[in-house]
C-alpha cells in the first residue's frame, strides 16, 4: 500500500510542479521538442536526469526509512536523516529545482526560468514557515540536532548516521 501511495503522490505533486506546469509554460510560448538537438539540449538533459534521480532517491528514502510519502497529508512517520538527507535537509526540493533548471536550459525558456525562481521562493517560504515548525513539533530534539548539523539548502559534509 505504501508503494501505491508513494506512486500516487509522486504523480500528483512533482508531476504537476515539474512536468505539467513546465509543459504548459513552454507549449504556450511556442517551444517544442526540436528535431535536431543542439549542445544546449544535451546540456539541459544532464540536470534533468540528475534532478529526477535525486527526487526518486528521496521518495524511496521517505518510503523505506520514514514509512511515509512526500505528501504533507501522508508524511514519513520517522525522521529521515539517511541517504541524501545526511548532506542537506531538503534534497527533494533541490532535486526538483535542478530538474526545473535543466528544463529551462533544454527549452531555452525564460518564462520557465521565471517559474522556477518563483517556485523556489514559494518553497523556501513553505519550508521556513510551515514545514520546519511542523517537524520541530513532531520530532523535537532529534530534529533540532539535525538542523544544527545539516544545512537547509547548501549540501555539506553530512551528519552522523541517525
Amino acid at each position: 500500500m505504501l508503494v501505491l501511495r508513494s506512486l500516487f503522490f509522486t504523480i500528483v505533486i512533482p508531476g504537476v510542479v515539474a512536468v505539467l506546469i513546465p509543459h504548459l509554460i513552454v507549449s504556450r510560448g511556442g517551444a517544442s521538442l526540436v528535431a535536431r538537438w543542439t549542445s544546449r539540449q544535451f546540456l539541459g538533459l544532464v540536470p534533468i536526469v540528475a534532478g529526477a534521480a535525486i527526487l526518486a532517491r528521496c521518495i524511496w528514502d521517505f518510503a523505506a526509512k520514514g514509512r511515509g510519502t512526500l505528501a504533507p497529508i501522508d508524511p514519513p512517520r520517522q525522521l529521515v536523516v539517511q541517504g541524501l538527507y545526511r548532506y542537506v535537509r531538503n534534497p527533494m526540493y533541490l532535486g526538483v529545482l535542478v530538474l526545473l533548471l535543466g528544463q529551462a536550459v533544454f527549452y531555452e525558456s525564460v518564462p520557465l526560468l521565471q517559474y522556477t525562481a518563483a517556485w523556489f521562493v514559494v518553497v523556501h517560504l513553505f519550508v521556513v514557515l510551515v514545514e520546519e515548525p511542523s517537524l520541530r513539533r513532531r520530532f523535537g530534539d532529534s530534529y533540532e540536532q539535525y538542523t544544527r548539523s545539516v544545512h537547509r539548502w547548501r549540501p555539506g559534509r553530512g551528519a552522523g548516521r541517525g
